[in-house]
């Protein structure tokens, strides 16, 4: 029977997390707040340019 990589790699990636946030909590807030600072300023960007898109696309 073949693994699939893919669900080794999720299992990896849980087991990762969960260790980070059991043994440095502070650490995991960190690791979060990061993510959700780059998924908020990927957000703008697109917004960014959607409005500009709207705009007409001018310089």
């Amino acid at each position: 029977m073949a693994v699939n990589s893919k669900k080794i790699a999720i299992y990896v990636l849980v087991v990762f997390a969960l260790y980070v946030i059991i043994t440095d909590p502070a650490k995991a807030a960190d690791y979060v707040q990061i993510a959700f600072e780059g998924i908020s300023n990927a957000a703008g960007a697109i917004g960014d340019f959607m409005t500009w898109i709207a705009d007409g696309a001018g310089n």
